[in-house]
């Protein structure tokens, strides 16, 4: 435990960061105004209190002032952090003697009336950020006496009246020493004490009775407790180091990992400072700069998040990146933003953080202090270690159920040896020694030019690879120690790679490697919510299935450059395929795959399936049924490795249709009869469920009978037995009007359903209700029945986490559709008054643009529009289609985070195809000028 020197009874506070580079406040200066203070206000001991607190909360924010311009000027969070909890020892120790001398004066103290204030938890570290709460310990040599517990009292109300956020305890040694038996969180926050102002003597106690009667032969069950603690943190914030909008305290490989970290260094090895964790072998001095380094680093991003918020705000949101970025000196790179780099080097320090992490986890299991007791562990030396070796290779054996390297220069003798570890560690089950990790990362210099074009090196890498044997987890090891990137230079480019939008939830490395952990479970079948991409895998050819693996792992590894990552990627493909020994035809199909592996999607969220020259088209861009299922595939494991819930069963639903209209379009013609059934079977399937629920046939009849074929294709079965379940709820109450509401949770989604009388301005009264009560339409599915009515499932944004309060909210929103077609409200003039948009979407600059076609289509013209969404956006552009004269047939609404794409296939008023140019011209112009005018950027709608 850190115990800094202090004369007893001292006023000047001890164990303040020594290194603080510039004092922020004049401490001179704050007590000859308090003592003048004192003098005008004696006798009035409210008038004088209230005084202190405002000249101290004067100092205070003068001090953090000037704390935020010198981080701007010199980016270094370690020394802000320092400052700042000096600054702050400073108030405490001006208030101390304040309090001493003008409201509580002792001449002659008696034993319990000495007292030592004392830092603990995080303001004990000597660092603090400008949002940080301060946590004290007012220890008492045995109990409470009036006068210790005045002073306390007015010490912590003169800080809380600065709004300074203070926790306290105000214990004697012995309820210390009691309560940090008992309980874990008080004895790590007495692990890093820190002695303030007072009895020195007391808090020397309180160090000599914590190690010798809390912390002795306890370091197994510490280190127990604070990593089953670090793994529900995560679990809460979210297991991936990698999560785009990470939170800087609490995260994955944040500010709480090195804190966790140095609390069971110190524990186990009993340290006092980092740099002892050298002395001790723990870690080099390259690791040890590495800690210094991430804390300077994370301290920098946190006092910066709380500088900007004016709070203790712990999350790095989109909103505030770009600030933070520009803030530390990040610029713009070609195909890379500066916000960008910024959360490159933030995730580069998460991953460095995990290092370390793993690296002290090792030290521990050789010392033992993770598990057993001391019995067990002095036994555990005595018995031999248990090795063997791995079939003929010399080079390596199994130790403790865990690859190490046979000899200390294995990797330097055979650079090969860097990539066999690995497929050694998959064949055999094995994970890897944390000092076998350690050689791995050491000598990461040795993967030069001549090994990445070894040819037993590449064979090897491309069995890692398409082995069926958990690739992910061994490619994971590989990112991990760095030697994937150093393997494929191209890959290293894109570790921690962020992509600044709300789509994506990882980093570009993180989500590759989730893609082949999910094409690994279509592979085995074990993917349960891709019943399609299982089948079909099981239909391709062995050599293709390799070659999928491949375009996977290479699909996005062109991001970050200046032209289209799939472009880029597939000429990319053309130099990498080679190397891994792939002929030059499983090249062209490698490159083919990665160059399409958005056409897929695209086409079947935003196009017409119905349509038979959307088929044509796709399939002509296809070409044949193998890479159909090649290409299917990879778009199920793209989508779903993007982030939870954006997989679901509407796109699993469209991908499937997609494939099942264009599979007889390349077997020899667009085939009706193969369609219709499709249509039967789906009929079917709905009767035998419908049946299994008491309805009669004749009413399954009626059902089927009112709705397109399309709409069987299309939709999924939750949402055609909920849209059954609406529509005859509708008919035997004799409503025309009725609405249901659903909610999705996996894709954080609140759905609305409406059946209503279909007519051209349906769809835009449903968007401008859903803007005027404050919804966000990020999904639609739009369909006819036979008898004039429309049955339209929209998907809102949630914003309530309790499924009562969106229930509520749903029901207003439903109830505004409702007042709307009935004519009650006029959207217009309401839709224009509400609410700029709030949140994180205001981050984000997107150019919009519209694209106008008839070569998807032979009935219908189809528009394309693309930009930044907002609440109302899909209002504003069905209103000003109908305001051109144009028909709105169909309608295909998708959001991809902040990115709306919204497609509509139009007619004009005679049902012919927009052909003239001059027109397509207005209709551009039109839609484009809803995203370019000043009161767009508001989030206002138009008048």
């Amino acid at each position: 435990m850190a115990s800094l020197a202090l004369d007893r009874d001292s006023t000047k506070p001890a164990g303040s960061p020594s290194r603080t580079h510039g004092e922020l406040i004049d401490r001179s200066a704050i007590i000859a105004d308090l003592d003048q203070l004192a003098a005008a206000k004696r006798g009035n001991d409210i008038e004088m209190r209230t005084a202190l607190a405002q000249r101290l909360k004067a100092a205070l924010n003068e001090g953090r002032d000037k704390a935020e311009r010198l981080l701007l000027k010199d980016r270094h969070g370690r020394r802000c952090a320092e400052r700042i909890c000096r600054m702050e020892d400073e108030i405490i120790g001006i208030l101390y003697d304040f309090v001493r001398k003008h409201l509580y004066p002792s001449e002659n103290p008696s034993e319990t009336e000495h007292m030592a204030i004392v830092a603990t938890g995080g303001y004990g570290r000597g660092f603090q950020a400008p949002g940080s709460d301060i946590d004290l310990l007012f220890l008492l040599p045995y109990k409470q006496t009036a006068w210790g517990e005045s002073v306390a009292e007015a010490i912590l109300y003169a800080l809380w009246d600065t709004g300074l956020k203070v926790g306290h305890a105000t214990r004697s040694v012995d309820e210390c020493i009691r309560q940090a038996k008992a309980d874990m969180t008080i004895r790590t926050a007495l692990l890093e004490a820190r002695f303030l102002l007072g009895d020195r003597k007391l808090f020397e106690e309180l160090v000599t009775r914590f190690d010798a009667d809390v912390v002795r032969n306890t370091a197994s069950q510490f280190v127990a407790a604070k990593l089953a603690e670090r793994e529900e943190r995560h679990r809460r914030s979210g297991q991936s180091r990698y999560l785009v909008e990470p939170n800087v305290k609490d995260g994955k490989g944040g500010l709480r990992d090195l804190h966790t970290l140095f609390w069971i260094a110190k524990y186990v090895f009993r340290v006092r400072e980092p740099d002892e964790l050298m002395k001790r072998d723990v870690f080099d001095k390259q690791e040890y700069e590495t800690f210094l380094r991430c804390e300077d680093f994370l301290l920098s991003v946190r006092c910066h998040l709380h500088f900007i918020t004016g709070r203790a705000e712990e999350r790095l949101s989109f909103d505030l990146q770009r600030e933070i970025a520009v803030r530390l000196g990040y610029t713009d790179h070609p195909g890379q933003q500066d916000v960008e780099r910024f959360m490159k080097h933030y995730f580069l320090v998460a991953k460095d953080v995990g290092d370390l992490t793993a690296i002290l986890s090792a030290e521990l299991e050789d010392s033992h202090a993770k598990g057993a007791p001391v019995l067990s562990r002095v036994m555990a030396k005595l018995r031999p270690v248990k090795r063997k070796t791995l079939g003929d290779n010399k080079d390596f054996i199994a130790e403790n159920n865990r690859i190490h390297c046979a000899s200390a220069n294995v990797f330097k003798r055979d650079p090969v040896n860097l990539i066999r570890i690995f497929y050694l560690a998959q064949k055999h089950n094995l994970p890897l020694h944390p000092d076998a990790m350690r050689a791995i990362t050491r000598s990461l210099t040795l993967i030069d030019a001549r090994l990445r074009e070894n040819e037993e090196a590449n064979e090897l890498f491309l069995d890692i690879l398409t082995s069926k044997n958990d690739p992910e987890t061994v490619l994971r090891r590989m990112n991990e120690t760095g030697v994937l990137g150093r393997f494929v230079p191209a890959f290293g480019k894109v570790v921690a790679m962020m992509q600044f939008n709300m789509y994506h939830h990882y980093t570009v490395d993180e989500h590759l490697l989730r893609c082949i952990g999910v094409l690994s479970e279509i592979e085995r079948g074990t993917s349960k919510d891709t019943p399609l991409a299982n089948e079909l895998v099981q239909k391709i050819k062995p050599a293709s299935l390799r070659l999928l693996y491949v375009a996977v792992f290479l699909h996005d590894i062109a991001k970050g450059r200046p032209e289209d990552h799939s472009i880029a990627g597939a000429r990319l493909a053309k130099r990498l395929c080679p190397r891994l020994g792939l002929s030059a035809a499983d090249t062209e199909t490698v490159s083919w795959l990665i160059e399409q592996h958005l056409v897929m999607s695209s086409v079947a969220q935003s196009r017409d399936l119905s349509d038979r020259k959307t088929i044509e088209n796709f399939a002509s861009v296809v070409q044949s049924v193998e890479r159909l299922k090649l290409l299917t595939i990879l778009t199920t494991a793209d989508i779903k490795a993007v982030g939870p819930g954006v997989w679901n069963g509407w796109k699993a639903q469209l991908i499937r249709t997609l494939y099942f209209e264009t599979e007889p379009a390349l077997t020899g013609g667009f085939s009706e009869v193969n369609r219709a059934q499709r249509v039967a079977m789906a009929q079917e399937e709905f009767r035998a469920v419908m049946l299994e629920r008491q309805w009669s046939a004749e009413r399954i009849d009626s059902h089927i009978a009112h709705l397109y074929p399309a709409y069987w294709l299309k939709v999924d079965r939750p949402h055609k037995i909920d849209h059954a379940n609406l529509v005859h709820t509708a008919r035997k109450t004799d409503k025309n009007l009725a609405t249901a509401i659903r909610f999705d949770t996996e894709r954080a989604v609140t759905e609305l359903t409406v059946l209503a009388p279909d007519h051209p301005w349906l769809l835009s009264i449903i968007a401008g209700a859903c803007a005027m009560a404050g919804g966000n339409i990020v999904d639609a599915q739009i369909f006819t029945t036979t008898d004039g009515q429309a049955l339209d499932t929209i998907s809102l944004s949630r914003e309530f986490e309790r499924d009562e309060d969106e229930q509520r909210r749903a029901g207003r929103i439903a109830e505004s559709i409702e007042k709307a077609l009935r004519g009650e409200l006029r959207l217009p003039d309401v839709v224009a008054k509400r609410a700029p948009p709030k949140g994180r979407i205001k981050a984000f600059a997107i150019e919009p643009n519209v694209d106008i076609n008839n070569q998807w289509s032979h009935r219908y013209t189809m528009i394309e529009v693309a930009g930044l969404d907002r609440p109302g956006l899909l209002y504003e552009l069905t209103a000003t289609l109908s305001k051109l004269n144009l028909n709105i047939a169909s309608a295909h609404v998708a959001t991809f985070g902040e990115r709306a794409v919204d497609v509509f296939y139009v007619t004009d008023l005679m049902g012919a195809q927009i052909t003239s140019a001059t027109r397509q011209a207005a209709v551009k112009r039109a839609l484009i000028a809803l995203f370019t005018r000043p009161d767009a950027k508001s989030g206002r709608a138009p008048a």
